[in-house]
Order: C-alpha cells, then structure tokens, then sequence
C-alpha cells in the first residue's frame, strides 16, 4: 500500500469509527430514552421522536443497531490490512453506496413522516456520507496496474 492510499484509508477508518461511536450511543438510547445527549425536544429537532417513532425499526429491529451493525462491518473493511486487500475494493464501495442510500431514505423518514431531526441521526448520515468520499478518494489512489 502506498503512503497516499495508507493516509486516506485512514480517513476511512477514523470516519467509520466516529460513525460506530455515534451508532452505539444511538442503540443505547433507543433502549433507554433517559440517556439523550444534547437533542433539544422541539418541534422540529427532536431525537427522541425520531428514535421512537414507528419508523425506529424494522421487522423489529432497531435502525440504530442496524447502523452499529454497518459501521461494525466499515470498521473490518477500512482497516489498514483491510486496504491492503484489493479483493475487498468492491466490498467497501457497495458497502459505503448501500449506506448512503439507506440514510437518504432514513433522512426521507426524518422529513416527511415523523416531522422531526434526530441530530445525532444526522451525524450518522453525515459519516456514511463521508465515509463514501473517503472510500472513493482512497480507492482512486491506486494506479490502475495495481487494482
């Protein structure tokens, strides 16, 4: 792995980290409401209706373990020995594009059927946001030999 590659697959595990952080406090909230940090209860910016709402699960599980689930499985796959694995080029792509269209439509859910923002969701987005960019950015370090 070159150097370059070494620094941005780094950006991807920091980032796939902090989105891991985010989704185990948002697990442990959604089990126990008493631990909300810092999300406001107002109209519009509420976590704790967004965390709650009907929309919260699926085939009952919670969306916020599943994001723990996905960010467990980014983590494995943007390790620096990961990235050392061009086998698992495709893997981290379609693992960080599944993500981004899931928290599109979580964003969609957000907006125009619980009527709230979960602050804390929207730092989960943003991470699986980024964590494309930055699977793209590394991937694209690579000389086209060597993939």
């Amino acid at each position: 792995m070159s150097t370059a590659t070494g620094r941005r697959g780094v950006t991807s595990l920091v980032v796939a980290l902090v989105g891991l952080g985010i989704s185990a406090y948002l697990t442990i909230e959604h089990y126990d409401t008493s631990v909300t940090l810092a999300c406001p209860g107002t109209a519009t910016i509420n976590c704790v209706k967004v965390t709650t709402s009907r929309w919260s699960e699926v085939a009952g599980v919670p969306v916020a373990v599943l994001g723990l689930v996905f960010f467990v499985a980014m983590v494995a796959l943007c390790n620096p020995v990961a990235w050392q694995r061009r086998v698992l080029d495709r893997a981290r792509l379609a693992g960080a594009g599944l993500g981004v269209l899931v928290a599109l439509y979580l964003v969609w859910i957000e907006l125009f059927r619980v009527d709230a923002i979960c602050l804390w969701c929207t730092g989960v987005h943003v991470c699986t946001v980024a964590l494309l960019g930055a699977v793209l950015w590394s991937g694209n370090a690579q000389p086209a030999g060597d993939r």
